[in-house]
């Protein structure tokens, strides 16, 4: 397939008011595509899409909660109805906790998996609604959708069962539809994020009550540009996933096939940053000072 012109292009992102969202609108804008932003956060948005317009682009603000299924479709319907059409949608919004897996509450769970999982399905399924009535071109593709899954969808992370598991529900989500709707000519794709500098671990401190600190001082954490140029460079030449690091992906694919040399991996992680987070302390269990 020929490298798909964006410029007459109009793409759809959720949690587009920071981090990858956003790196990506401002990319996607900067290469012609018309931009639907959506989150909770409409005054965010609005000063957003204007940055985006007085560079010349074409971005229109939309308010949107990703865990209200209503909300999804409003979002899909209004970005459709500003453009004209929607080639792309990128699925992105979601958040984290680290907490004891057992510790963490039934509507805890219910919360993360309706906004990290459902979330998606709903802005997926309005969005694969709203490409099917449109014309396919002649050649290329009626449509394409992302979904921000994380390198955390191959491995269940200890401390974030809950988040490992709605980042694996939308990596299997993508995968099926991705040979589902072949047919239609709309491509799906997968991305993987290694830990990435943006309001995530703000939010994910803020929303674990007695947190180990196993996500935040890392120093190693990918930037939202890098990311977002993944991610139009996928739009441009599809591909089924999008990865930022190489050694991550390999190194997890290794852990696939080899499950016990995986778990001594993370046995490894652990140890040294639960040592490093408690003072010493690597028996897995909270200081005080942590609550």
């Amino acid at each position: 397939m020929k490298p798909i012109d964006l410029g007459s292009k109009a793409i759809a992102i959720t949690g587009a008011s920071a981090g990858i969202g956003l790196a990506t609108a401002r990319a996607c804008a900067r290469a012609g595509m018309a931009v639907a932003i959506g989150a909770r956060r409409l005054d965010r948005l609005e000063e957003i899409a204007r940055e985006i317009r007085s560079g010349g682009g074409r971005a229109v603000a939309i308010e949107c909660d990703v865990s209200d299924e209503a909300s999804c479709r409003a979002f899909v319907s209004t970005s459709a109805e500003a453009f004209g059409s929607l080639h792309a949608v990128f699925a992105n919004a979601g958040y984290g906790v680290e907490v004891p897996t057992l510790e963490m509450s039934d509507e805890a769970w219910e919360r993360m998996l309706r906004t990290n999982f459902w979330g998606t399905l709903w802005i997926v399924r309005a969005a694969v609604a709203q490409m099917r009535t449109q014309t396919r071109p002649a050649q290329g593709l009626a449509g394409h959708v992302l979904v921000c899954s994380s390198c955390l969808s191959k491995i269940g992370a200890p401390y974030h069962a809950a988040y490992s598991a709605s980042k694996a529900c939308q990596d299997h989500l993508s995968r099926a539809l991705r040979h589902e709707l072949v047919s239609d000519g709309i491509y799906v794709s997968s991305v993987h994020p290694v830990g990435t500098r943006t309001e995530f671990f703000d939010e994910l401190e803020r929303r674990s009550p007695a947190s180990l600190g196993l996500s935040s001082g890392n120093t190693s954490l990918q930037s939202p540009d890098r990311v977002a140029g993944a991610i139009v460079r996928c739009l441009r030449r599809p591909s089924g996933e999008v990865w930022t690091s190489t050694m991550t992906r390999l190194a997890l694919g290794l852990g696939t096939a080899f499950p016990g040399l995986a778990d001594r991996g993370v046995a490894r992680y652990m140890r040294s940053h639960l040592r490093r987070a408690v003072g010493g302390q690597t028996d897995g269990h909270r200081s005080s000072h942590e609550s």
